[in-house]
């Protein structure tokens, strides 16, 4: 069996690359092993009716500074742009909330539909700010030992003291309380008209098998407002050339330190030895030995299907074959003749450089998750789009002049469908003609424009990308997969239970998008265990 190998990667998503430019910038010999021809797992940029499309993620806002600073993807390449406006969401009636950067102009233009709401957004947008701070502070570190707390746990408790008590009586009261809540009762404490309570509280449920009823939602909205700029407008930042572009970076970050990346070599097994790793087999049979494995992959499927299940034994085995997984985000992908003309956005076309959304309302969100509840997708579902090529026209370089990407996300299309599956009956392009048709009311002529379309539904997440359920955050970011419980209680210090084997993707503690906030705290682990074992 080959050997030279301190490390071994499987997946070469964005997390992935993270930690494998961590290992390496500190030494260590790593190899990241894709089984895909390419990088980059949801952050990818890819072609289509001639033009390049985000596929799956659309905005990189959420990377963390520190990671963008550590791994110096700047100096590789990286290049963020930030449009003025963050949301943008278009009425039936023809108005539209907007959420701008800029606070006042946000407050100016909320000032239309009621003086309470303008007066309430920035007292609101600060709370937003202030509680997000201290789940920052927690995404930051590593979920405590509860089995055999250390020196380092009794640190971490006292830094996030230190934070907690930064937040003042009211704000720490106010966290304990709100964190389990629903997130319809939480802006509705703030907020009268019932388009901006939706246009905030979509966040708390983008990407969930939630609706804003459903109790821990709240928490949801609040860790996406963690270490970033976003507050209570959330953030919109794009990568030039797309989110692959990201990828592109941290791959070329992790090249540059010594880490070797190889795309088609798909891992097959996990190879162990009484109770700890050995290294991992490859479907084209190699072996490759080290006694450090660590999972890009979901929780579900790196247990489930990569160790052996004598080796995980039978309760084990049961727990992670038993971590929620249920997708219900399709993703439709548009290549559009001409910028759409949405009625509400009328000639100003900067309302349309950030993040659009169809979401007339709280409890219209909640009836789209109702369908879902069922085993049904949404006949009006909610959906938010980007159109990145006005704010990186390099996306469609060499391509007629007027054309236009459009990344739609769609929700809810549930996973597991009551009456089949998505690969029958036409169902993808029956649902994807409803996402059409709904941005089509609010730009009327956009489904005429339209001259290349790509549906991605939740089980072609699962198959060709490897996400269980076809859930893109690789599990329910719910309050019982948090923190602790992120992805098991027992196993949420990127440890899992099998010597050697880590956790580094999204199905890690903190979880979200694109972060990669969970590859740069395994690193963290993964280094303090391999220098105490040297």
């Amino acid at each position: 069996m080959p050997t030279g190998f301190d490390a071994l990667v499987i997946g070469g998503g964005h997390n992935g690359l993270v930690t494998a430019g961590y290992l390496a910038r500190a030494g260590r010999r790593v190899v990241v092993l894709e089984r895909r021809g390419r990088i980059g797992g949801a952050a990818e940029t890819a072609e289509l009716g001639g033009v390049r499309v985000p596929r799956l993620a659309d905005t990189v806002g959420r990377i963390r500074p520190s990671v963008v600073r550590d791994l110096d993807l700047r100096s590789h390449g990286l290049r963020l742009v930030e449009p003025a406006v963050r949301v943008f969401a278009p009425q039936p009636d023809g108005r539209a909330i907007a959420l701008w950067a800029d606070q006042a102009r946000t407050v100016e233009g909320i000032r239309a539909w009621g003086l309470h709401d303008a007066d309430a957004y920035p007292g609101f947008d600060r709370l937003v700010r202030s509680l997000g701070s201290f789940l920052a502070e927690l995404a930051a570190q590593t979920p405590p030992d509860i089995k055999s707390p250390g020196l380092g746990d009794a640190l971490t408790g006292l830094r996030l003291g230190r934070t907690f008590r930064g937040l003042g009586k009211r704000d720490a009261h106010t966290i304990l309380r709100v964190l389990p809540m629903a997130v319809a009762d939480f802006v509705a404490e703030a907020f009268e008209t019932d388009a901006l309570r939706a246009a905030i509280a979509w966040r708390g449920v983008r990407h969930s098998f939630l609706g804003p009823w459903s109790a821990g939602s709240t928490a949801i909205l609040l860790g996406d407002s963690a270490g970033n700029d976003g507050g209570a407008a959330g953030q919109t930042v794009y990568a030039i050339g797309g989110p692959g572009a990201v990828s592109e970076a941290l791959a070329s970050a992790a090249r540059a330190a010594g880490a070797e990346i190889r795309c088609g070599s798909r891992v097959s097994a996990i190879a162990t030895r009484e109770g700890a790793v050995t290294g991992v087999v490859l479907a084209s049979g190699e072996e490759i030995a080290a006694s450090t494995v660590i999972s890009g992959l979901d929780p579900k499927r790196t247990l489930v299907e990569l160790v052996d299940p004598v080796t995980l034994g039978p309760t084990m085995r049961w727990r992670a074959a038993n971590y929620r997984t249920p997708g219900v985000v399709a993703k439709i992908n548009l290549v559009l003749d001409r910028v759409p003309r949405f009625t509400a956005a009328g000639d100003d076309e900067q309302l349309i450089h950030g993040r659009i959304l169809a979401a007339p309302g709280i409890d219209a969100i909640e009836r789209a998750f109702d369908a879902a509840k069922y085993g049904r997708p949404s006949d009006t579902p909610i959906v938010e789009a980007t159109i990145p090529s006005l704010v990186d026209p390099s996306l469609v370089d060499g391509a007629p002049d007027g054309t236009q990407v459009m990344s739609v996300t769609a929700q809810y299309a549930p996973y597991t469908l009551r009456d089949g599956a998505w690969d029958r009956d036409g169902r993808a392009d029956a649902f994807a003609d409803r996402v059409v048709g709904v941005l089509d009311e609010l730009a009327p002529g956009l489904a005429g424009s339209v001259r290349a379309r790509e549906v991605i539904t939740p089980l072609d997440l699962e198959r060709e990308y490897g996400l269980s359920g076809g859930h893109p955050l690789h599990g329910e970011q719910a309050l019982d997969q948090w923190f602790l419980w992120r992805p098991f209680l027992g196993s949420g210090r990127y440890r899992l239970p099998v010597g050697g084997l880590y956790l580094c993707g999204s199905g890690a503690h903190p979880g979200g998008g694109i972060t990669g906030q969970p590859g740069q705290n395994a690193a963290r682990e993964i280094l303090a265990d391999l220098k105490r074992h040297r």
